[in-house]
């Protein structure tokens, strides 16, 4: 008996790298195995982590019996959106000051990734002056394509932004494949902590960009996913800014998974900034539209702990202090990493560990010797040869740099 379905024809879908290393890192039984291709924030003792002000924040809100169970609006919660546009711009921004600035909630960074994507496709592509593709960053997270494809975009291309011989960023490409991008065409940049790779470019780096943006009429999306876990609030939003005060209009996506830890909250924002205030109704009006059809409200529980930090002058001491912590670590792992390799006497320079910033970090290993080290010494990172730092510990720090070296090595 033939079954008739709608679904008959439907092919599987390929799993994500991530979901695959995942897999393979929980079937694998060696006592000693490392999974360095996760995401989140991990702790010492490899546990995400909740600062202790997170939690206090958390417990206040869910006992307030003032708190309406209703849903927020379509654009997510005023107070939150006021207080990030603040954040990421600066209180004294002339973009705020002119009322040409909007924020809108969204379920995660990816969400808002997907938002700006609707908004453009739907307005911006149906200009006759605009007909530049969606240019990303190479190599860049594999949802980043997706998103902007399922948005209708049929035009995702990539400049080039890691250069393997260096093991760093190549301004150099980057700004070349800037300048012969078509006119009008949108791209995507990563303000901070690099995913995957960790690596940024340098002020004199962006001050350029900037300055191709401008000469290219090209429209800047920027990624923002962990601000202040790279140098400081200030300056990873120092490269938004810069393109602002030179009468750019952009787009910012961003998270607050990892500064707070709120991974299970999927606390999101879309940050535009306009040329003059007189289109601030249209947009949000049409943002407010793709949200009621997209998400139809955002979440609440994450969005007020962040609201209630950002509005609290002493809490937003204490979170930044708390990151800081994070941040520092981080470095440290950097530190420790390199120190083993040298005096393991691992071949290659490895200083590029400590220049690289954030949360993730390239190691410059060959896609032979990241699969070498899942099958022969159980430690898992992505094909790319990029890691999450802070997946390392006492505990693993001298197991992996030893992986390392014999794969280096070995191979």
């Amino acid at each position: 008996m033939s079954v008739i379905s709608v679904f008959t024809n439907i092919p599987t879908a390929p799993p994500k790298r991530e979901s695959k290393i995942l897999a393979d890192f929980r079937r694998d039984a060696h006592p000693e195995k490392v999974n360095l291709a996760g995401r989140e924030y991990l702790n010492e003792d490899g546990q995400t982590t909740v600062l202790p002000l997170i939690w206090k924040i958390k417990q206040q809100i869910g006992s307030d019996p003032t708190l309406t169970p209703g849903y927020p609006p379509p654009l997510g919660l005023t107070e939150l959106t006021k207080r990030v546009v603040e954040l990421t711009l600066g209180k004294d921004s002339p973009a705020i000051v002119e009322n040409r600035v909007l924020g809108v909630q969204a379920v995660g960074c990816m969400g808002a990734v997907r938002l700006g994507a609707e908004l453009l496709r739907r307005w911006c592509n149906n200009s006759a002056s605009w007909s530049g593709p969606i240019l990303l960053p190479s190599p860049c997270d594999d949802s980043l394509a997706e998103t902007f494809e399922a948005a209708g975009f049929g035009n995702v291309c990539y400049y080039r932004y890691w250069d393997a011989n260096s093991l760093g960023v190549c301004a150099e490409n980057v700004l070349k494949d800037l300048e012969e991008a078509p006119e009008q065409s949108v791209v995507v940049l990563s303000v901070s902590g690099h995913y995957p790779t960790g690596a940024d470019l340098s002020v004199d780096d962006w001050k350029l960009v900037a300055d191709v943006m401008m000469q290219r009429r090209l429209f800047p999306f920027f990624l923002m996913s962990e601000q202040g876990f790279s140098k400081s609030y200030e300056k990873d939003a120092w490269p938004v800014r810069h393109c602002v005060s030179l009468g750019l209009e952009v787009m910012c996506a961003q998270s607050f998974c990892h500064t707070f830890g709120l991974y299970g909250e999927q606390v999101g924002h879309l940050l535009c900034v306009l040329k003059h205030n007189s289109f601030l109704l249209a947009v949000q009006s049409q943002l407010e539209k793709s949200v009621q059809t997209l998400w139809s409200s955002p979440p609440t529980g994450g969005a007020r702990v962040v609201a209630t930090v950002l509005s609290n002058p002493a809490h937003l001491i204490e979170w930044q202090e708390g990151v800081r912590s994070q941040v520092e670590r981080c470095m440290l792992i950097r530190e420790q990493l390199r120190e083993k390799l040298r005096l393991l006497g691992c071949p290659g320079q490895w200083d590029h560990l400590t220049k690289q910033t954030g949360l993730y970090c390239c190691t410059g290993l060959s896609g032979h010797q990241v699969e070498f080290l899942g099958k022969r010494r159980h430690v898992y990172l992505l094909d790319i040869g990029c890691l999450n730092i802070s997946a390392i510990n006492s505990r693993n720090v001298d197991y992996v740099a030893e992986s390392i070296h014999l794969a280096v090595t070995t191979l």
